[in-house]
């Protein structure tokens, strides 16, 4: 079985409800909160140009309703950091008036390596506690990149029953996992919407990142991907194959609004330049195109 066959194969399985929470034929209205993704600020969090509390802060300063601190950023990393640093950061987003909107770990769920695998699924659990803990209902998850020599349908097995075990640890905590497209082995709309099928279970969905389809159109893949969606990455550009066009931002929200999302749509900037400059203008771009 190839790879499109694969995916056909799993699309033609009953399709899950899209969100847990949606009744057939009510029709609710989009609501859009804007959240940070902090990984725009890796480059001065990794050097120690700031910390963690300032950029919190900072994004306070910006008028951000929330914030998402990758896992990365927080001490000891990937083992789970001390509770006293976890708390910290929760009691200094709430004084800032911040919500979490989520957090994320660095995983490999399609490497050959079934020990390694195993690791990443701890790690996984690991985290669920992390984020239980912080107060983050989202924590994300990668497909990875594959291994060379192995079937679509082998490495899909292994991906599939690797965020099965995911799902069902991190269901009975009351954390959600968002599968994130980029630019992996999860590539299109239809295969992601293919493995969150497969998967079965109402506790994974997707973390939609515009910027991880390379496709002719990743405007039509975002629209696709949409009902399975409880989190975001709006970047300053999508790729048409793998051309960095600007991202249409008016285009975009119309589409989102379009598939009734409500949630939060954390932003991220990426590439050179000083993310306390970068973000500022992309934030802008971002409020106009809301309106």
């Amino acid at each position: 079985m190839n790879r499109r066959d694969l995916i056909k194969s799993c699309l033609a399985a009953p399709l899950l409800a899209p969100l847990a929470w949606s009744q057939p034929g009510k029709a609710r209205q989009p609501l859009l909160k804007l959240s940070c993704n902090l990984f725009t600020f890796n480059e001065p969090l990794s050097k120690g140009t700031m910390t963690l509390a300032q950029v919190i802060d900072y994004c306070a300063e910006l008028g951000f309703e929330a914030v998402d601190p990758t896992g990365y950023y927080f001490p000891g990393y990937p083992a789970a950091p001390p509770d006293s640093a976890v708390n910290e950061v929760k009691r200094q987003a709430f004084m800032l008036g911040l919500d979490i909107s989520g957090t994320g770990v660095r995983n490999n769920f399609v490497q050959a390596d079934a020990a390694k695998r195993k690791a990443d699924i701890e790690l996984v659990k690991l985290w669920v506690g992390v984020s239980l803990k912080l107060g983050a209902p989202v924590l994300r998850v990668f497909a990875g990149r594959q291994d060379e020599g192995f079937s679509a349908a082998e490495i899909d097995k292994w991906l599939v029953d690797c965020l099965a075990e995911c799902a069902e640890y991190a269901g009975r905590h009351g954390v959600l996992l968002a599968l994130q497209n980029h630019r992996d082995f999860i590539d299109t709309a239809e295969h992601l919407n293919a493995v969150i099928t497969k998967v079965g279970s109402p506790w994974l969905r997707a973390h939609l990142d515009i910027g991880g389809f390379r496709t002719d159109d990743p405007y039509k893949d975002i629209e696709e991907a949409i009902p399975n969606a409880i989190n975001w990455q709006i970047k300053e550009n999508v790729f048409v194959r793998d051309e960095a066009t600007p991202t249409d931002l008016p285009k975009l929200f119309a589409i989102i609004r379009r598939g009734g999302y409500r949630g939060y749509v954390p932003l991220e900037t990426l590439g050179a330049g000083d993310p306390r400059e970068k973000m500022p203008r992309f934030l802008a771009r971002v409020q106009k195109a809301l309106g």
